[in-house]
């Protein structure tokens, strides 16, 4: 059963993967959003914002990151609804493949997909002078953070892409994700923050996950912050999947 399943998945993947390439446009256009940001940011408000931190750059990255991934998400729920809209899904039913298998193809095409938009934002970082003294250890954990961060996502994509009415219902969404960021201590600290905000901004996800992130890159001691961020991206992955599971359990019965 896991070997058919696991083949079903990597043919269906390759399917996904070979329209990805047909339209690079989609990693390009959810790049350019989060570098667009950077250069405002760094080169526009950055004189103006005292972080406490040498280089902006290096403060504002992690936060960056986390926009990418809610930005490419849209694709995921957009390419979910065209195939619903296009009857792929029954033809899929109709044929002796693992079901799970065709929402998996478009989690891990979305993964993929991401993670070349992350690099990409990384290598502009560099340019702009983003340094960091991490080692690999300390690379890997980033890695893994960014990918539960990212699966976790493009499950709560997938109830959209799966439910919506229209293309445009199907990927606006993620514009309260690209939002969050903003609430949190990406871009500047909380501390500066005015009582509400701030209570907000310390006890919601993308913080904890920023502060990891960014304590890794700098070689900081991550405390309990890592942790936090892992819990967060485990309990909303878990969450969101069920809810998926079940969505489209509903749509092909």
């Amino acid at each position: 059963m896991t070997k058919h399943f696991l083949g079903d998945t990597a043919t269906l993947l390759g399917r996904s993967l070979r329209h990805i390439t047909r339209s690079a446009d989609t990693i390009i256009t959810t790049t350019i959003m989060p570098i667009a940001m950077m250069l405002m940011f760094v080169y526009v408000f950055g004189g103006a914002i005292n972080t406490g931190s040498k280089s902006y750059v290096t403060y504002l990255l992690p936060g960056i990151l986390l926009i990418t991934v809610a930005s490419g998400i849209a694709y995921t729920a957009f390419r979910l609804f065209m195939d619903m809209k296009s009857g792929i899904f029954e033809r899929f039913q109709s044929m002796p493949i693992a079901r799970s298998s065709v929402l998996w193809a478009h989690v891990l095409t979305s993964v993929i997909a991401n993670l070349i938009s992350l690099v990409v934002v990384v290598l502009v970082a560099l340019l702009m002078g983003f340094r960091t003294t991490a080692g690999l250890p300390a690379w890997l954990a980033v890695a893994g953070i960014l990918i539960l961060f990212t699966l976790a996502l493009t499950w709560l994509a997938v109830i959209p892409g799966l439910s919506a009415k229209s293309v445009e219902g199907a990927s606006a969404f993620s514009y309260p994700l690209i939002f969050l960021p903003f609430l949190s201590s990406a871009f500047v600290p909380t501390a500066t923050m005015p009582g509400p905000v701030r209570a907000f901004a310390e006890h919601q996800p993308v913080t904890s996950i920023v502060n990891a992130i960014r304590d890794l890159f700098t070689q900081q001691p991550v405390g309990t912050d890592i942790w936090i961020a892992l819990a967060w991206c485990v309990g909303i992955l878990i969450v969101t999947y069920a809810f998926a599971m079940n969505t489209y359990r509903h749509k092909i019965s």
